[in-house]
């Protein structure tokens, strides 16, 4: 285990009315983006240690409204505008599945993290977008539904691995060779904790993360809060901070590189006492 590697904490801007966690939400019953909070959270976010600010236009939880590009970019510009403007050496990254505002982002702001749920899935133009343009990119595994990534025929358990774990990994190490088509030289594998894949599934993943380090690209973890937590335990998203840092230490322990959270002091504690004991 390579416990000097570099450590990021991300920390977690929603530009939305309707995300799972209500303290992430950053737009009024307007719909328009609550500025001052935003920026007083991102300030705030930055002065605890966040390596990279994310934001995200569109909810991605079951069930959630899909909004089009035009509207993402509406929520986006101006918080974009006033966070550079309050922080400006602020690394970002976008949260979005669009390629339309992956080039209205580039084009106004400059290069960025891309950070796609769908790895490219749902926009055709994505992948070949972010090589032109030589932006950095979180791929993330969503395929399937719980119902289809519960079957797993064709993953039996191979070198010890569960069947989840098996069918991700297989579904990175294809995606490795689409980004090389696309000249994607710089990308981060995200497992997609929360994403068609049962509580169980989850942490199968979770218990098994180490795998993913043969592919010799950057981990990022998305645990925070999220029902892998809060279903487990009858419990709300905002009671789960404390089971949170304990997923977030056991990622790190299996080669975890990016934690994306929404509390940030107590995700930098984490890695610092990670570090302290490893």
């Amino acid at each position: 285990m390579d416990t000097k590697r570099k450590i990021e904490v991300m920390g977690i801007l929603n530009l939305t009315g309707d995300s799972f966690h209500a303290g992430s939400r950053f737009l009024d019953a307007d719909g328009k983006v609550e500025l001052p909070r935003l920026l007083a959270r991102a300030k705030a976010m930055v002065d605890a240690g966040a390596d990279i600010l994310d934001l995200g236009a569109c909810s991605s939880r079951p069930g959630a409204e899909i909004i089009g590009p035009d509207e993402e970019w509406r929520r986006l510009e101006p918080a974009l505008i006033a966070l550079k403007e309050t922080v400006p050496d602020l690394r970002f990254s976008v949260d979005t599945t669009w390629s339309a505002v992956v080039e209205k982002v580039h084009d106004r702001f400059g290069p960025f993290l891309v950070n796609d749920i769908s790895a490219g899935e749902d926009d055709p133009a994505m992948l070949p977008t972010v090589g032109r343009l030589g932006l950095p990119y979180v791929a993330m595994h969503k395929r399937g539904t719980p119902a289809t990534m519960q079957d797993l025929t064709d993953y039996p358990e191979a070198d010890g691995l569960s069947p989840v774990t098996a069918a991700v990994l297989a579904y990175f190490q294809d995606f490795a060779r689409k980004a090389e088509q696309t000249s994607i030289r710089d990308w981060i594998l995200d497992p997609g904790f929360g994403f068609a894949k049962t509580l169980e599934q989850n942490y199968d993943l979770l218990r098994e993360l180490e795998a993913f380090r043969d592919l010799g690209r950057p981990i990022l973890v998305g645990v925070s809060r999220k029902s892998m937590i809060y279903k487990k335990f009858g419990i709300t998203p905002e009671e789960a901070l404390p089971a949170t840092q304990v997923l977030h230490l056991a990622a790190l322990q299996r080669g975890a590189s990016i934690l994306r959270v929404h509390d940030v002091a107590e995700a930098v504690r984490t890695v610092a006492l990670y570090r302290e004991l490893s």
